[in-house]
């Protein structure tokens, strides 16, 4: 009896898991319950039970009764068994991935067993043998019992839903196109879903957002090959017929359910299989792989940076204690033990370097080519060493699968390690010469095919330099990058000098000095505690990263901070990676520097210089591709390309933060300096301090007072600067890779990411399709300039006469509105008068600190103007995550302000030719904001009228009529009045050489690329998309619809909309509109039109922030009617990023140029750092452990997918202008050329546009994202998280219905960039 009980509370247990567990009601039983239930069964048979039982325990009487009683405990189980079974059958309409799974009946599938028997699967249950069922049915006789009623009815509808199933199956297959785009599309959205789940609400809400989100797609389904069926007028009748049809019949039928459901996924099934077939697309490290490489990184960092400082026995030392722990021991690859392979190599020590062969056995890793290459190196460098050794070693490398021709082709050598590891090969082979390096043949894409593989009209342009000017300038920029920072003079430098400013300029030295000399002292003394750190411990330390420069270096860049420090302090955060970062830029260029590198890159660069020079022969090649020709015709010595890794980001921000501490506990001054009265003490210049930025608690660290007076009235002359901030007196090094390329020797990352962001590296190096992206960043940093001078003098005279809010020249710190000062224990002010005075000192201190920000800005881009004034320089460019580009430099680059951009000049100049003049006239009146709804002939024939103030302008600028002053631009205005003065007064202005650069503006390009995604005939118009024949100006047309709702609102008595009449103009809404397309939120838009609102003097303040409420809920109003296409699209990539980014992963796509990107958008979390100045919160959302920030993901993607395209545009358009000898450079959508060319340029930019957009950019989105989302990993039909796969699978395949507009109307439509 006891055996029986033990029996039944297995199978109660087994039962009930199975039956109220959703996710295992078809999961297998363990192999013991079943062979305790089949053992029950031959215990039981006599008694005429069923297996299965409620949870209740038992025991088995020899009594009528008792009898009895069990059979009606049988019969109630077997209903709740059926009632199981019929759930589980709609309930599996939810999770299922082809096709829908039904639980046999119980009476049909039933076999009759005996209690030996153990075969039976954990589907198929042992029944009851046939007397047992004579019996119940006896007793159900004797005595008749409701349930038995219910369970008979439960049993046939069973049935009946086999047989409908089975016949749907064959009618599927023999009519598979018949039912799918119908039925799926009229009735899933209404299906309901029966499931047993403990969280009921929970299920329900899933179920009724999958219907929420097919009903919101306006495509019907999914074709097999991934076809977009468009909505008819039929079809919608005919959802309008089975929707009325289901209201009359709460429950759809089974045959409906089953159908849709099968046919929908029989569908999706077969396009993810067919897209499966092609390759799949690369991903980051995820999760633990991704926190092993974070840990790796630093190990690594260390290692070579305690190798460099010539602490090769703490490296040792480090990584044998790394290795001993075996949880250590895992998080360690083959590069990090060749970091010390190679270090001993140099050392000549084979003893060693086998050592670490025998630790990477017992680590499970096998030796890759540096790791043998190491051991050659060290054999080459032994004398006389036994060639039977190297035979040996070669022979391992054969059964490894390696050759030396892979060493050669594969390593990065510095110093001599190449010509030590050839020297070991002839011991063996002695006329072994390295095979050459054979480019691998690129499959490019077909924007791009004939670009690359049809060069026989191309005419690459040249830069008007000799091949020896362009040689001495390559010197120059290599010694201002070994130095590592750049001197120069300021532009304030011309003011009188008196004797207070002299006075103060000698403190400012003496103090320099004993400040240099404290803080050289405090930095040895703090080297000699941390080099006594037990070196055995496997925690890191900071000791080898202050040992890898000279202890002055350290001290200069600390120096150079406090100088550069602005009065009111900057936050701890940014100072430290600010000093960090100085650090490690220093530390890798003496790294290049150490491995003798700089002769070979002088010696390429000089043979480089043949294709760029004008006093040498035309080639047929591209920058990228002679720079790699060249690298392989000069194999010995180094390679080019560094192979050091770069710092971790929370490294950087140690040491920063290492180095503030010394500054702020060693850097004192004397408290009577400048006042003998006080009494005198040492004091620190710098306070470490606490601040509030929005809610957040933050470190800071601030200046004193005495030193900010001491800066501000020495006013010094000289600026310093890092190298990398002044524009290059050379080409740039071509990019040839993700890691080789801009500077000669200043690290540059060819993506900016997030700090410490590296899963963008990781895709760049898996990706070898880049060739289109580094050919087009090529071509623009290739583009020479040179200064405006009298624009500058005129701009300089400003600056230092108070500047002009007017023309964007920021005024003196003079200037600025005195902080009140006042007591806040004084009695005599009231609460209220207090609090006011409190607003205002916070006021008076926030502009103070934006007008020094302003002020500092301009002094550093006009001094860096001013100093190379005289001379030719160039951009280096690399490009954001989105694959829009920028200019190295950070302060002075074209893409800065119209006070920037109204300097540069191209300095290539070329003839204005027949239509020149005018380009430059049409150009003067698009910056004077005037004419925007005039045609081109209208803006000329404006231009040609108002001749008078142009000259005027030109001649006297400052003292004249100042006609320029009113224009939107009024700096580049007046830069164009002068070049068409020169123009016009030359003896043949058809003949004039114009080095002026002339714009044209794309016409709202993301709406443009918006509407040409969608193929909006409407949207397409509004931006300028067809031809008209004058600009279509969907500001204006946005503005005047909203005046259309205003005036409505304001008849009917709506208080806000009259209030506006008068004030809603194409200023107010610009920004909004521009923006809405790249993702601005309603709180955004509100806030951008009530900055707008504020600029109008006569608008009633007290209404602004419900006018700019009002507003912006008409602006995405008039917005959503103009462009229904826009949003459709929007909408799809939106809710596609919310449902990747529920699945854990983050948004990844490739643009069509072949360009990898992903968003680095993840939940933050915070990681301490702990120092003894403060706990340094960072806050990282970047990590990829982390899940992904799905409200950033969905917002996210659509502005940054546009990005995307219209950075591929930009591309496209330079290598073709390249092609065609143009000069060319971009501001994003606003491209630039000579007035001579800007008609080809328009005619490249048009047909690159629509070859472009002639892609099917959406569709081959789509396959990307459901091979990247919905291919691997496919959850179990049986778990929840089904649900949102196959929801995700649904909305991808969907992409959204294009219209009627015709492309090729791009090419003629002047207006589309004018």
């Amino acid at each position: 009896m006891r055996f029986i009980q033990v029996n039944m509370s297995l199978l109660r247990v087994c039962f009930f898991v199975k039956c109220f567990d959703r996710r295992s009601l078809l999961a297998e039983c363990c192999q013991r319950c079943l062979l305790k239930r089949n053992g029950a069964i031959g215990q039981l048979s006599d008694a005429h039970l069923h297996l299965h039982r409620r949870n209740v325990s038992f025991s088995v009487q020899k009594t009528d009764d008792a009898k009895k009683r069990i059979v009606k405990q049988s019969q109630l189980l077997d209903v709740l068994e059926a009632r199981i079974q019929q759930l589980q059958c709609d309930g599996l309409l939810d999770v299922q991935k082809a096709n829908v799974g039904f639980l046999q009946d119980s009476s049909s599938t039933r076999r009759t067993s005996s209690g030996k028997s153990c075969k039976n699967t954990p589907q198929e249950r042992p029944d009851i043998p046939k007397s047992a069922q004579k019996d119940n049915k006896e007793s159900s006789k004797s005595e008749p019992s409701r349930w038995m009623k219910k369970l008979t009815l439960e049993k046939n509808k069973l049935n009946r839903q086999k047989t409908l199933k089975q016949k749907l199956k064959n009618d599927v297959s023999e009519k598979p196109q018949k039912h799918s785009s119908c039925q799926v599309k009229l009735k899933l959205p209404g299906t309901t879903f029966k499931t047993i789940s403990t969280s009921k609400s929970k299920v329900n809400m899933m179920s009724d957002n999958i219907g929420a989100v097919v009903s919101s797609i306006k495509t019907s389904a999914v074709a097999a090959e991934g076809k977009v069926i468009t909505k008819s007028k039929s079809a919608s009748q005919k959802a309008l017929k089975v929707k009325k049809k289901e209201s009359k019949n709460e429950v759809p039928s089974p045959k409906t359910q089953l159908a849709e459901v099968e046919n929908l996924e029989r569908r999706l099934s077969q396009q993810v299989e067919h897209l499966s077939c092609s390759s799949q697309p690369e991903r980051p490290r995820q999760g633990a792989e991704r926190a092993a490489g974070d840990i790796r990184s630093s190990i690594v960092s260390y290692l070579e940076t305690c190798v460099f400082a010539g602490h090769i026995d703490r490296a040792q030392n480090f990584l044998l204690s790394q290795h001993r722990l075996r949880s250590r021991r895992t998080l360690l690859n083959t590069d990090v033990y060749n970091i010390m392979m190679r270090a001993w190599a140099k050392k000549g020590t084979f003893n060693l370097v086998g050592r670490l062969f025998i630790l990477l056995e017992e680590a499970g890793l096998r030796p890759n080519v540096v790791s043998y290459s190491a051991a050659l190196e060290c054999m080459g460098r032994t004398y006389n060493y036994p060639p039977r050794l190297i035979s040996r070693c070669l022979k391992h490398m054969e059964e490894d699968g390696l050759s030396l021709d892979d060493i050669f082709s594969q390593c990065v050598f510095q110093l001599d390690e190449r010509d030590m590891v050839l020297k070991a090969a002839r011991v063996i082979h002695p006329d072994y010469q390295p095979a050459p390096i054979v480019p691998t043949k690129q499959s490019y894409s077909s924007l791009v095919h004939d670009f690359y593989t049809k060069r026989d009209n191309h005419q690459y342009p040249k830069l008007n330099f000799t091949r020896e000017e362009l040689q001495e300038r390559f010197k120059f920029q290599l010694s201002m990058e070994q130095a590592c920072t750049v001197t120069i003079d300021s532009v304030e430098a011309a003011k009188p000098i008196t004797k207070k400013i002299a006075k103060m300029r000698a403190l400012l030295v003496e103090q320099r000095a004993q400040w240099r000399k404290a803080l050289l002292q405090a930095w040895r003394d703090s080297k000699m505690i941390l080099a006594k750190t037990n070196t055995r411990e496997f925690r890191l330390n900071l000791y080898p990263y202050l040992c890898v420069l000279e202890d002055s270096a350290y001290v200069d860049i600390m120096i150079q901070s406090v100088a550069t420090m602005p009065p009111s302090g900057e936050a701890l955060l940014i100072l430290a990676k600010d000093l960090g970062s100085r650090v490690y830029t220093k530390y890798s260029v003496q790294q290049k520097d150490r491995s003798q590198m700089l002769e070979k890159l002088g010696n390429i660069y000089n043979a480089y210089t043949d294709l760029l020079a004008k006093d040498t022969k035309d080639y047929d090649i591209l920058p990228r591709e002679q720079w790699c020709k060249l690298e392989t015709e000069h194999p010995s010595g180094p390679t080019l390309q560094a192979c050091e890794s770069n710092w971790p980001h929370v490294v950087t921000l140690e040491l920063g933060t290492y180095l503030l501490e010394l500054m702020v506990k060693n850097l004192k001054i004397n408290s009577d300096i400048l006042n003998p009265a006080y009494i005198r003490k040492q004091i620190p210049i710098l306070y470490h301090m606490y601040t509030f930025r929005n809610t957040r608690q933050v470190g800071f660290i601030k200046p004193h007072p005495i030193l900010t007076q001491m800066q501000q009235e020495a006013t010094e002359t000289k600026l310093t600067f890092d190298s990398y901030v002044m524009p290059m007196r050379c080409p740039p090094v071509p990019w040839t890779s993700a890691k080789f390329g801009a500077y000669l020797l200043t690290p540059t990352k060819l993506m900016r990411s997030i700090d410490g962001a590296t899963q963008h590296d990781e895709l760049l190096e898996r990706c070898h399709n880049l060739y289109a992206v580094l050919d087009s960043l090529n071509q623009l940093g290739n583009c020479a300039w040179m200064i405006n001078k009298p624009l500058l003098d005129t701009i300089i005279s400003i600056f230092n006469d108070r500047g002009s809010d007017k023309l964007d020249i920021p005024p003196p710190l003079s200037e600025a509105p005195k902080v009140p000062h006042f007591n806040s224990k004084e009695t005599s002010y009231t609460a209220s008068e207090k609090a006011h005075l409190k607003r205002e000192v916070v006021i008076a201190r926030k502009k103070f600190s934006e007008m020094h920000s302003l002020r500092m800005d301009a002094l550093y881009k006009l001094s860096i103007a001013n100093h190379i004034r005289d001379e030719v320089f160039w951009f280096p460019h690399n490009m954001d995550f989105r694959g829009r580009t920028y200019p190295c430099p950070p302060y002075f680059n074209h893409l800065g302000s119209d006070v920037t951009r109204s300097i540069l000049l191209f300095a290539e100049g070329k003839p204005l030719g027949p239509k020149g003049l005018d380009w430059l006239k049409i150009h003067l009146v698009n910056l004077t904001g005037l004419k925007k709804r005039s045609s081109l002939q209208g803006r000329l024939e404006y231009a040609n009228t108002i001749m008078e103030d142009i000259l005027d302008s030109a001649d006297n600028p400052l003292n004249g009529k100042k006609w320029w002053m009113n224009a939107d631009e009024p700096w580049q205005a007046l830069a164009c009045c002068m070049e068409i003065a020169n123009a016009t007064r030359s003896p043949d202005p058809t003949q004039f050489i114009s080095h002026f650069p002339v714009h044209q503006d794309g016409s709202c390009n993301g709406l443009q690329h918006y509407a040409a995604l969608g193929r909006d005939i409407i949207g397409g118009t509004s931006v300028n998309l067809v031809p008209c024949d004058v600009p279509q100006d969907v500001y204006s047309g946005v503005a005047q619809q909203v005046e259309e709702f205003r005036v409505r609102d304001a008849e009917s008595g709506l208080k806000i909309a009259q209030v506006l009449e008068g004030f809603i103009s194409r200023k107010v809404v610009k920004q909004t509109v521009m923006t809405v397309v790249y993702g601005v939120t309603r709180y955004g838009g509100r806030l951008q039109i009530e900055k707008r609102l504020k600029e109008i003097d006569e608008f009633p303040k007290e209404y602004v922030w419900e006018a700019s409420h009002y507003l912006v809920r008409q602006v995405f109003s008039g917005l959503k009617e103009m462009f229904t296409g826009t949003r459709e699209i929007q909408d799809w990539l939106t809710e596609s990023a919310r449902l990747i980014s529920k699945t854990g992963h983050t948004v990844q796509w490739v643009t069509p140029l072949g360009l990898p990107i992903i968003q680095p958008y993840h939940r933050a979390r915070n990681h301490v750092l702990k120092s003894t100045i403060q706990q340094l919160n960072v806050q990282i959302s970047h990590d990829t452990k982390e899940r992904p920030d799905t409200m950033k993901q969905k917002n996210a993607f659509p502005p940054n997918f546009i990005h995307s395209l219209d950075s591929t545009h930009m591309m496209l358009t330079a290598l073709q202008c390249y092609s065609f000898g143009l000069t060319f450079v971009s501001v994003h959508d606003c491209f630039w050329t000579h007035a001579l060319t800007v008609d080809t340029m328009n005619k490249v930019c048009r047909e690159q546009f629509v070859a472009l957009h002639s892609q099917p950019i959406l569709q081959e989105l789509s396959d990307f994202l459901l091979r990247m989302y919905c291919t691997d990993h496919m959850p179990d039909t049986k778990k929840k998280t089904y649900l949102e796969y196959r929801r995700l699978m649904l909305l991808l395949a969907k992409v959204p219905q294009t219209g009627d507009l015709d492309l090729d109307r791009v090419k003629e439509s002047t207006y589309f960039f004018s």
